[in-house]
């Protein structure tokens, strides 16, 4: 098997956030459920829009902030989203493509606009997310490289897309070129409204297609219908060789070949928005795990750049991601 071009190629929704700070009853008079992501209509994301306060735009998607984050470690990226060939299109792929990820997929020409996710982060830190997948949701299996996805030693791809139906069978090629070249397979849950929407199918995804799972404690319990994350650790434990499970403020438990490890999180002065936290972990952990690191330096790793994430406002790193780890005396 040759070595791969790049460390991690991601799949996603090719998503523009737009991050508001507001309150609970901001969330209630506006009819947003609190925590979750809820998908909407265009005439949704323009009504929630003009009635947010003053926000920060910049290029988001669970998985794109994921692939941000393992770029700003000093690992090699590219992704696979779907955006319109308008302004907000622009953006995103500008973005991207600034950061040295390879981004190449053709813009829709036609149909809907660019997606824009509209977070709303109250004084507790959550994030309630009301999501227009616009142009995101026309991914289909022709816009996934096979030579891409052989060329890259881990494919990562987010719940979300299991939303729209060619979205998933595009996941699904993906997954097949992946493992047909020898490569890994990675999955986060993304949400457990999501999980809720599709828990028999990704039951089934993480057992027979998975390699690396994702899920924080909310998602990994919903996933096996248990009331306990013991419960639910002892299941993934069965079904994938790597499972990342996050705790928040608890740390991270991992599953490598059976074997469970705690890892603890990292110090943060003052939460101010959990947005991307998550998928930031997701890029610590799959770049240590690129680089060949152990389980628990892979933690170390999701730890740090997770915490950082949720630091200040926005979901993209701020501070110097390899300063960080290396002040941590971590060596990949």
């Amino acid at each position: 098997m040759s070595e791969p071009k790049f460390d991690v190629a991601g799949i996603g929704n090719a998503i523009v956030d737009v991050i508001s700070e507001g309150t609970d009853e901001f969330l209630t008079a506006n009819k947003v459920e609190k925590g979750a992501m809820t998908l909407i209509d265009e005439d949704r994301a323009t009504e929630l829009y003009g009635v947010m306060g003053s926000a920060i735009e910049v290029s988001g998607g669970s998985c794109g902030n994921t692939i941000a984050g393992l770029a700003a470690l000093g690992g090699t990226a590219a992704y696979i989203g779907k955006v319109r060939d308008d302004q907000l299109g622009q953006v995103f792929t500008h973005d991207i493509r600034a950061l040295g990820v390879d981004f190449t997929t053709a813009p829709a020409t036609d149909g809907p606009a660019t997606a824009r996710c509209l977070i709303v982060v109250t004084p507790d830190a959550q994030r309630s997310m009301s999501t227009y997948l616009g142009a995101a949701g026309g991914l289909t299996p022709d816009d996934v490289p096979e030579d891409l996805i052989k060329a890259s030693a881990i494919t990562y791809m987010e719940g979300y897309l299991w939303d729209p139906p060619g979205a998933k069978e595009a996941f699904l090629k993906a997954a097949g070129i992946a493992h047909s070249a020898g490569r890994l397979v990675s999955l986060t849950l993304s949400d457990s409204f999501c999980v809720d929407r599709f828990r028999t199918e990704f039951r089934e995804l993480a057992k027979d297609e998975v390699d690396i799972l994702f899920a924080n404690e909310d998602e990994i319990m919903s996933l096996y219908e248990v009331d306990t994350f013991d419960a639910a650790l002892q299941s993934v434990r069965k079904d994938c060789k790597f499972a990342a499970l996050t705790r928040s403020e608890a740390g991270s438990v991992i599953v490598a070949d059976g074997e469970v490890h705690v890892v603890d999180a990292e110090p943060v002065s003052q939460v101010l928005d959990t947005t991307g936290a998550g998928d930031l972990y997701a890029a610590g952990f799959l770049f240590g795990l690129s680089k060949g690191a152990d389980p628990v330096t892979c933690g170390r790793l999701g730890s740090i750049a997770a915490a950082e994430a949720i630091s200040h406002y926005g979901a993209r790193p701020q501070a110097d991601l390899k300063a960080l780890v290396k002040d941590k005396g971590l060596a990949v």
